[in-house]
């Protein structure tokens, strides 16, 4: 994909869309050990599930293009994301610019105590399909957050248990 920054595509897609999900996980770790876990970009694959993750262009950093493609059998979904805003360590801020996922998503640390953080993860996805997506958006969304709240537990497993970053 060349540098949709920018473009009035890239403004359309960092538009808050109609399909909004959101996970939090309280960690039992440090808020700068989570941050740091949840940028190491390719180390998503080991927690959200069927899914290869790397960065396709930066240091995983603000500008940065990331690449997640998730795939189950014979179906393959590409995520393309825009790193937009990186704020250690409490929030790192995405643009999802690809054909199919589109829309701002964003990570929040928030410090609860010394060894504690809150984790919240919300996402704004633009719904494809028109009118027909927008009515299958309450049947698709408690599969989306259970999903998305699985993996986030599974994250918070991980960097508890020492083996994330």
């Amino acid at each position: 994909m060349s540098d949709p920054t920018g473009t009035e595509e890239f403004r359309d897609a960092a538009r808050p869309g109609s399909g909004e999900v959101t996970a939090t996980v309280i960690v039992n770790a440090p808020a700068e050990r989570v941050f740091a876990a949840f940028t190491a970009w390719e180390r998503q694959s080991d927690w959200i599930p069927f899914t290869r993750v790397r960065v396709v262009q930066g240091d995983g950093g603000e500008g940065s293009l990331i690449e997640a493609v998730t795939a189950v059998g014979p179906a393959v979904l590409r995520d393309e994301m825009r790193v937009v805003r990186v704020d250690p360590p409490y929030e790192v801020g995405v643009v999802h610019c690809g054909r199919l996922l589109r829309g701002p998503g964003v990570l929040r640390c928030t410090q609860m105590d010394r060894d504690r953080t809150q984790v919240v993860w919300h996402e704004w996805f633009h719904l494809p399909g028109g009118a027909a997506g927008r009515l299958a958006w309450p049947v698709l969304w408690p599969g989306s957050k259970l999903s998305l709240t699985q993996a986030l537990k599974k994250f918070g497993r991980l960097v508890e248990q020492g083996r994330l970053p």
